[in-house]
């Protein structure tokens, strides 16, 4: 393993331009506002009433609101992690379908990660809302981070979405060229030659075929037809 010497050299360092990348800091908040989400609602999220000893959803008593918050935190921090673990070895990779799909695969799950934080804050918002005052001695501070942190992650994940379909653009294959990594050529087209070519322009000199021509005319004559002579009667 090699050691930088300096401070220059470690921000150098390809560990320090991968973490400086958009997408990465994207995912990195992007992870933390659902670790924020399901671990506020999964530690504090459940509390007793001050007259029964029964866990309930400080949302309004709704166990499917602080279900849908714990599961869609956890699955978005898994996803985080998993796209940070494929970006880390993007460079590995050579083959540009599987690069293309991957691509196409982290601007699809944005778009759907936006859509799920927008109904999830939608929801525990209304649900929110609903809850009567004081029903709960603790959890309220849990319920506001997590909603708060879902119409963070709205955001987050849209950005996210904003940078696949750069990659997208940036990235897509151009037809009739194939990349010398797979053992292609490449194929361009070719225009047709226009009138001020060199190609179609005679070339003047000894070597040409008119100074050819012209230097074996005089042996290039006819043939002379021969004349017919008459002989006198004997």
């Amino acid at each position: 393993m090699h050691i930088p010497e300096s401070l220059q050299e470690l921000a150098d360092s390809e560990a320090v331009r991968f973490l400086k990348r958009p997408k990465t800091v994207g995912r990195i908040f992007a992870g933390v506002f659902s670790l924020i989400v399901f671990s506020s609602l999964l530690t504090d999220g459940y509390q007793n009433k001050t007259d029964s000893s029964q866990l309930q959803c400080v949302l309004n008593s709704n166990h499917v609101a602080c279900s849908f918050a714990v599961g869609a935190g956890l699955l978005a921090f898994l996803s985080c992690l998993a796209f940070l673990a494929l970006d880390a070895h993007d460079s590995r990779i050579a083959s540009t379908r599987f690069k293309t799909a991957f691509q196409l695969l982290d601007f699809i799950l944005a778009v759907v990660w936006v859509g799920i934080w927008f109904l999830g804050f939608c929801f525990l918002a209304n649900q929110w809302q609903h809850s009567p005052p004081k029903q709960f001695l603790l959890g309220s501070s849990s319920a506001k981070a997590a909603i708060t942190f879902a119409f963070f992650s709205v955001l987050i994940w849209i950005f996210q979405a904003y940078l696949a379909l750069q990659d997208l653009r940036n990235d897509a294959p151009v037809p009739y060229k194939r990349s010398l990594d797979e053992g292609g050529l490449v194929l361009t087209t070719l225009s047709p030659p226009s009138a001020s070519s060199p190609i179609n322009t005679p070339t003047a000199g000894p070597n040409s075929m008119s100074y050819a021509s012209s230097a074996l005319s005089p042996y290039l004559t006819t043939p002379k037809v021969p004349r017919l002579a008459m002989m006198p009667d004997n």
